[in-house]
């Protein structure tokens, strides 16, 4: 076969319409550092024999061949690794409180309970390369001196489990788990149990309880798992992308994570670039990186000419970070001085058609509906937050809501039983800290800035404009716009729904209908002045 480049196929930027012909020089695989995901377009998930040729499970027949598990836990505390998960902490120290327990029994947990809207980074790990994952987790079996391990992943993702299932059947058939792993008189069980999708199981306890067949709620801490965690005994739980990294560790030192990075966050991390951007996807680049290389040299930047508003990391219980912060450098501690969280890696990037009392609105909604209800501060503190930011968005928002919002969300962070609660307030306080005039409009001038919120807001057609070519009155689902052939149209304003249908279809060259917040609607057009000279276009 003769290797000629296939013109049409080839790779188009779309910012200078350049032909680039390999992969690595486009810009968005260029500025990656791709440690964990860049074998998924190597190898078959389906087949072990792929992951072994690129060096698949080395690092467990070092582990188990050549130190102790000691050394095991030490390699990992000297790489530096901090968990994935989002709380960021030292994942060798985790591993090292398990491994010092005295108890006989215990248990090591993938948490690939990936529940943040827009986040498929645990899928893609799980998806394309469930190997590196498992022998991850064997590793740490072997560290901590546990024999049985637990990957829970929610239901939500069927190919996930198939492929993590059909994996652990082909190492099994390896001698790779199981009993005597590869002659050394360690023993390990790997079990897979499919979460029902409640987004509080991300949580640690909460985790543990659904897999004892429980409610899936926390529980206060200490003790914390390492101590007392699943049906009792010692337990290490770590994320998927955590445990992912685990054989790079062993396989190239623990200087392989622990020199890309910043002084207190090591390694790469993976993101899910997703929302008003033009290049979204999974991009996995080194800590310290700062978020306007990660949204413009990576994602491209805003698209459609539009202004870049602020980017929310952090998933659900994120913050929402300004343009002004842009040159930030990405990693668990700078994040948190501005109101936001890395969370596992969801990144969504808004632009000036976004509406901040809007964005903060979303979050609690999906919050409120995620949490357990088991103590008062989230379950009450989410719901009197949301209930205001309602009121505010229907233009019914009053003097001392802001200052209101603000305190609740204090309560709701300081008194909370578990990580969502606590967190469930930033998306509120970073979007009030940075955005407070959007918050002052809604109250004050009953005005949406972003043209969003629905009761704040209403479309007119402008007479001088309307060519009457009927789009906008045939599209409108409320058939709330009479007119006809060479007739001005107008909107019924108590039949309009304020869906902006009509302001999408109607032609850009005419841009006949208007949206208006805050600002009186212009009376009709009398019916015997709505005749129009010329054919509608």
């Amino acid at each position: 076969m003769k290797k000629k480049v296939i013109d049409r196929l080839v790779y188009v930027h779309p910012g200078s319409n350049e032909k680039i012909v390999r992969e690595s020089d486009i810009p968005f695989y260029r500025n990656q550092v791709r440690h964990l995901i860049g074998n998924n377009i190597k190898i078959d998930p389906k087949q072990v024999e792929d992951y072994l040729a690129v060096g698949g499970y080395s690092a467990l027949v070092k582990a188990l061949t050549e130190q102790t598990p000691e050394q095991v836990v030490g390699m990992v505390k000297d790489s530096s690794l901090r968990g994935r998960g989002g709380a960021g902490f030292p994942a060798g120290v985790k591993w090292g409180f398990a491994a010092g327990s005295k108890e006989k029994k215990k248990y090591v947990i993938v948490n690939a309970d990936e529940g943040d809207p827009g986040a498929f980074m645990d899928r893609a790990l799980l998806e394309g390369n469930p190997f590196a994952v498992l022998e991850g987790l064997i590793i740490g079996g072997y560290a901590i001196g546990a024999d049985e391990g637990y990957l829970y992943v929610r239901q939500e993702y069927p190919l996930a489990v198939e492929n993590v299932t059909r994996a652990i059947s082909r190492i099994e058939a390896l001698g790779l788990t199981g009993k005597n792993i590869l002659g050394s008189g360690f023993d390990f069980k790997i079990t897979v149990h499919q979460g029902a999708g409640a987004f509080v199981c991300g949580e640690e306890t909460a985790l543990l309880a659904s897999l004892e067949g429980k409610p899936g709620e926390p529980t206060a801490r200490p003790p914390f798992p390492a101590e007392k965690g699943l049906f009792g005994k010692p337990t290490n739980i770590n994320n998927v992308e955590t445990w992912s990294n685990i054989p790079l560790i062993l396989k190239n030192g623990p200087e392989y994570i622990s020199s890309i990075g910043t002084e207190k966050s090591k390694g790469t991390k993976i993101f899910s670039l997703v929302g008003k951007v033009t290049n979204t996807g999974l991009v996995e680049v080194p800590m310290g990186i700062s978020l306007r290389d990660i949204i413009f040299k990576i994602g491209g930047g805003v698209p459609g000419e539009k202004k870049f508003k602020a980017v929310q990391t952090g998933g659900p219980s994120g913050g929402c970070i300004p343009e002004e912060h842009l040159d930030i450098k990405v990693d668990f501690d700078e994040l948190a001085k501005v109101g936001a969280i890395m969370g596992s890696g969801g990144m969504i990037v808004m632009d000036e058609d976004t509406c901040m009392v809007d964005v903060a609105k979303y979050f609690l909604e999906f919050l409120s509906g995620e949490s357990c209800g088991k103590c008062s501060p989230c379950r009450e503190g989410i719901t009197h937050m949301l209930s205001i930011l309602t009121r505010i968005s229907e233009g019914k928002g009053k003097a001392g809501d802001i200052e209101l919002l603000e305190a609740l969300a204090e309560s709701t962070r300081n008194a909370s039983l578990c990580a969502l609660g606590g967190s469930a307030p930033n998306p509120v306080l970073s979007t009030i800290r940075y955005f407070r005039d959007e918050y002052e409009m809604h109250i004050r001038d009953r005005k949406c800035p972003a043209f969003v919120c629905k009761d704040l807001i209403a479309f007119y057609i402008d007479p001088d404009k309307c060519r009457a070519c009927m789009i906008c009155s045939r599209k409108c689902p409320a058939d709330a716009i009479a007119g006809a052939k060479k007739q001005i149209h107008v909107i019924d304003q108590e039949r309009c729904t304020n869906c902006g249908t009509c302001f999408e279809a109607c032609p850009p060259r005419f841009a006949a209908v208007t949206r208006l917040s805050g600002e009186p609607v212009p009376p009709p057009v009398p019916e015997e002045e709505r005749t129009i000279s010329g054919k509608g276009d």
